[in-house]
């Protein structure tokens, strides 16, 4: 029976597309059953038991039509100058990187190497000190600041450029920039006194040095004298402070107006009490001062030397004289009789305030020049010049331990100094206008100063903040004063046309005073028997 040749099967096994198979010398076909050919299809021959194939060939693998073509400069595996591929076969090359996961890997190799980089940056040594950082940058070549960088900002990117150059394997410009800052460092190790800026501190003459010793000697005293009255006030059975605080509340709750006397024909910008409360002095805007006997305020004697308006009129606490200061930028030393004494000239500006020190040795004036400074009583030498304000300086006060002095001014900021070393150990800063009036309470801790921002704020030395605000007036307060002998109370002036009295143990109201028809300049508290005048 004959078979038809379309129909007869194949002598070789079937292969995928694209492979190649190599035929066996024993290999027969095999014939399959009579059948219809309409009815059954060609049959695949088996394949033989062992055939050797040139290259592997996975169990199971769809067959490869035609490899990707490369993007985006991707290089293939195997390099060849041939356009055409020679097979089909699976190769390591053919299997490309996604674009998605080649940026994957780059930025987990960016991090990796930001990380290493971090690591060798926290082993390096970098100065703390903001100028060191600057001078280290300058001496690598790279800029010392960038706009709107903060110091740690910028001691970090020291940090980081030390790191890179040490990545990079240029220590030498490294190690160069080392030895030459330690070279600049020793070289001018005997200029460091020189270079370093004590603030707001002006160098004086031997004369200073030998007031700084006698203020250190007379505070140390009179600290002393006042601390173990205070122990002794804690301590004595007998001590009743509160009751003794509501007899001075008291009396001064109890003020009223017993008289009122024309002090000049032009408004008055000052007065103080002696220290035994028997004299009043004055001083106006037509450049004279003024003494008057109390309690019946008869005129003694005027005062005139000034050429200018009289700014302000202190009382020595010690001696029989007083000082006045002057628009004409000079202050002046006065007898009780009248009699001038001395002149102290030098202020490039006109005189705001005038304070005499506790010990009566020295006496502070403040300007317009933006300074407050130091003369001595004795020889009217200038013994201090003191910067410290970006403004004029307008108020000033001492402690009466005579260790401390506390200057306000028109920049709105209060300082206190040690008159005994010239540092500026506080500055306070609370008000919002300039501050005209300060005055040390007798406690030792506590001050007050008041402002063109109608506020009195009471400042605890020991904790350096605020400790009360007073909402004290309606317009601004022109000075401010702590009763002399215990601080029981602060009295207030004002230009809203009062003074008024304030408890120094809560700085609550006490008592106010009503009656002038102007602005209220200044103030003052006899420390004889409390009295007060405005």
């Amino acid at each position: 029976m004959e078979v038809d040749d379309d129909n007869s099967p194949s002598t070789s096994a079937a292969v995928p597309d694209g492979e190649t198979t190599v035929p066996t010398a024993n290999s027969t076909p095999v014939q399959p059953p009579a059948v219809p050919p309409a009815v059954v299809p060609p049959t695949i021959a088996p394949l033989p038991a062992v055939v050797p194939p040139i290259a592997p060939i996975p169990a199971v693998r769809p067959p490869v039509f035609k490899p990707p073509v490369p993007q985006n400069g991707e290089v293939k595996a195997v390099d060849s100058d041939s356009d055409h591929e020679d097979d089909g076969r699976a190769t390591a090359g053919e299997y490309e990187i996604s674009e998605e996961s080649r940026l994957v890997r780059e930025r987990q190799e960016k991090a990796m190497q930001e990380l290493l980089m971090k690591r060798r940056a926290a082993a390096l040594a970098v100065p703390t000190n903001d100028m060191a950082v600057r001078t280290r940058l300058r001496r690598l070549g790279e800029p010392i600041t960038l706009f709107g960088e903060r110091e740690m900002e910028r001691r970090e990117r020291l940090r980081m450029i030390m790191a890179k150059l040490d990545s990079e394997g240029q220590l030498e410009k490294l190690m160069k920039a080392h030895e030459e800052e330690e070279a600049a460092i020793s070289a001018k190790a005997e200029d460091i006194e020189e270079d370093i800026e004590y603030p707001f501190y002006t160098e004086g003459p031997k004369e200073l040095l030998d007031a700084r010793i006698d203020i250190a000697k007379y505070s140390i005293v009179k600290a002393a004298a006042r601390l173990q009255r205070a122990r002794r006030k804690r301590d004595d059975p007998d001590e009743d402070m509160d009751a003794e605080i509501d007899w001075a509340l008291r009396q001064a709750g109890n003020l009223v107006l017993d008289c009122s006397e024309i002090g000049d024909d032009r408004p008055l910008s000052g007065c103080s009490f002696s220290r035994d409360g028997k004299l009043l002095a004055t001083c106006s805007l037509s450049g004279v001062a003024k003494l008057w006997s109390m309690p019946r305020v008869s005129k003694v004697s005027a005062l005139k030397g000034h050429t200018e308006r009289a700014t302000d009129v202190t009382f020595s606490p010690v001696h029989d004289l007083l000082a006045t200061a002057s628009a004409d930028r000079t202050a002046k030393l006065w007898s009780s009789d009248g009699s001038l004494l001395k002149t102290f000239g030098g202020h490039l500006d006109r005189l705001a305030r005038i304070a005499f020190h506790p010990s009566g040795k020295y006496l502070g004036t403040t300007s317009f020049d933006k300074t407050w400074r130091l003369w001595d009583i004795d020889t009217g030498m200038e013994l201090l010049l003191q910067e410290g304000h970006s403004r004029s300086v307008y108020g000033i006060a001492f402690h009466q331990d005579g260790s401390l002095v506390a200057s306000c001014g028109l920049d709105a900021l209060t300082r206190v100094w040690d008159l005994r070393t010239g540092r500026s150990i506080l500055a306070l800063e609370g008000h919002v206008k300039p501050v005209l009036g300060a005055s040390f309470s007798p406690n030792g801790y506590h001050l007050a100063t008041g402002g063109e921002d109608n506020t009195c704020r009471i400042w605890d030395l020991r904790k350096k903040k605020s400790l009360y605000i007073i909402p004290a007036h309606s317009n601004l307060i022109s000075q401010v004063k702590f009763e002399p002998q215990e601080g029981y109370y602060l009295v207030t002036s004002s230009y809203d046309m009062t003074a008024k009295v304030w408890s120094g143990r809560d700085f609550k109201p006490v008592k106010s005073l009503p009656g002038h028809e102007a602005k209220v300049t200044a103030s003052d508290i006899s420390a004889g028997n409390f009295q007060k005048f405005k």
